[in-house]
C-alpha cells in the first residue's frame, strides 16, 4: 500500500538537511555559481520525482500541488536555516550565508524560516491531503498566497536597498520563481469557484437590512481596522523621517527597529502605507455595504498577508540577532508588542467573521431561492 501523497512530500521535503550537509562539506559546491546550478539541479530532480510519484499512481494532479510541494520543498531548507541561526544544529548553512544569501542569517530571515518551515509547511501537508481526498483546498491556499506574497515583496526589495543590498551572489535570483508562483497560484485560485454554505434568500435579506449599529462585531472590527490604518500610516511617515515630534519619539524610544539598516522593516512599512491601508479602507466599507461577496476571498488573503509579516517584524525587533540598539526597549516592550499583535489579529478576526457568518457578503437573490452551493463570484 502506497502511503499519501502528502506524506511522501514531506519524505521528500526531508531530504533537504541532507542535501544542504553534503553541500556543506564538498568544497567545489561552495562558490556561487555552482551553488545556483545545484539548486536548479536539485528542485527538477525533484519535480521529476514528484511527477514520477503521481504518474505512476494515474493520478489527475491538479497543477497547483507541483506549487506546494516544491515550496514544501523549500520550507525544509528554511526551517534548517533557522535551526542554524538560532545555535540548534550546526554544519548545514555555513556555505550557503557565505557565497549564497548572506541575508539569511538576519533576525527578519530567522523569524521568516521559521514560519516558512512550520506554518507553511502545515498549510501545504493540509492543503496537499485535501487535494488528493478530492475535498475544497481553496481557504487554506488563499490563507498561503497571502502570506507568501506579503513575505516576497518584503524580502526581495529589503535585500536590494538596505546593508546586503551591495553584496548580491547569484544564488539569490533563485528566489525570483518562487517570487511569480504565489501571483501565479493566486491568479488560478481567485478564478476559482467559492464555496459557500446554502443560505436562504430569506435569512440574507434579514441580515442585509441590518445597519451597522446592529451589528455590534462588525462595528468593532470596523473602529479596529481605522485603529490599524491610524497606526500604519504613522509608521509609514515614521521610517520616511517625518519630522514631527511623535514620529521622532516614537523611532527613538519605541520601535528602534525601524531604523535597522537591514532594510526589511522600512520596506514592510511602505507596504503596510501602499497596500494594507488601502486593503483595509475597503474591508471598512464592506462591513457597511451588503453583498461584497469579495471580502470572503480578500478578508482570508489579507489575514495571511498579516500574520506573515508581523510575526517576521515582532519577533526580528526581539531577536537577539538583531543589534541590541534597534530591539524593542524593555520598558516599551507591552504597549509596542500589544500593538504589533493586534495588527496581525483584527485581519484574522476579520476573515472569521467573514467565514462564520457570510450572509450579509452574499449577493441578493430572489426571495425563496436558496444561492447555489457553489456560486460564483
Amino acid at each position: 500500500m502506497r502511503p499519501p501523497v502528502e506524506v511522501s512530500v514531506l519524505i521528500l521535503s526531508l531530504m533537504a538537511p541532507a542535501i544542504l550537509f553534503t553541500m556543506n562539506h564538498i568544497p567545489a559546491l561552495q562558490e556561487p555559481l555552482p551553488i545556483l546550478g545545484m539548486e536548479m539541479v536539485v528542485l527538477g530532480l525533484f519535480l521529476l520525482l514528484l511527477h514520477l510519484l503521481t504518474g505512476r499512481n494515474k493520478m489527475k494532479v491538479d497543477p497547483l500541488f507541483y506549487v506546494f510541494a516544491e515550496f514544501s520543498f523549500a520550507c525544509m531548507v528554511g526551517l534548517t536555516n533557522a535551526l542554524e541561526q538560532d545555535g540548534f544544529i550546526s554544519g548545514f548553512m555555513g556555505f550557503y550565508l557565505k557565497m549564497g544569501e548572506p541575508h539569511l542569517s538576519t533576525a527578519y530571515a530567522v523569524m521568516m524560516s521559521y514560519w516558512e518551515g512550520i506554518v507553511h509547511m502545515v498549510l501545504f501537508l493540509n492543503i496537499i491531503h485535501r487535494m488528493f481526498k478530492g475535498k475544497s483546498y481553496r481557504s487554506l491556499a488563499l490563507l498561503w498566497v497571502g502570506s507568501s506574497i506579503a513575505h516576497q515583496i518584503v524580502h526581495i526589495p529589503g535585500v536590494v536597498i538596505g546593508k546586503y543590498g551591495s553584496n548580491i551572489q547569484p544564488p539569490f535570483w533563485r528566489n525570483i520563481p518562487f517570487f511569480l508562483m504565489p501571483f501565479w497560484a493566486a491568479s488560478v485560485l481567485f478564478s476559482q469557484r467559492r464555496e459557500v454554505p446554502v443560505i436562504t434568500a430569506d435569512k440574507i435579506s434579514v441580515e442585509q437590512k441590518k445597519g451597522l449599529l446592529s451589528r455590534p462585531v462588525d462595528l468593532l472590527l470596523s473602529l479596529l481596522l481605522l485603529g490599524a490604518m491610524a497606526f500604519s500610516v504613522f509608521r509609514g511617515f515614521v521610517v520616511l523621517d517625518c519630522p514631527l515630534d511623535a514620529c521622532f519619539t516614537y523611532i527613538y524610544q519605541y520601535e528602534p527597529y525601524l531604523k535597522d539598516p537591514v532594510g526589511f522593516p522600512r520596506v514592510m512599512m511602505m507596504v503596510y502605507l501602499f497596500y494594507a491601508v488601502p486593503l483595509m479602507t475597503v474591508f471598512t466599507y464592506g462591513l457597511q455595504t451588503p453583498g461584497c461577496s469579495w471580502m470572503l476571498d480578500l478578508t482570508l488573503f489579507f489575514a495571511g498577508a498579516m500574520a506573515q509579516t508581523q510575526w517576521c517584524h515582532i519577533g526580528a525587533s526581539l531577536h537577539s540577532r538583531t543589534p541590541f540598539t534597534y530591539r524593542v526597549p524593555a520598558d516599551k516592550w507591552w504597549p509596542v508588542i500589544t500593538l504589533n499583535v493586534l495588527l496581525a489579529v483584527v485581519p484574522a478576526l476579520l476573515a472569521l467573521r467573514c467565514r462564520t457568518n457570510p450572509a450579509y457578503f452574499m449577493k441578493r437573490v430572489p426571495e425563496g431561492q436558496a444561492n447555489d452551493e457553489k456560486k460564483k463570484k
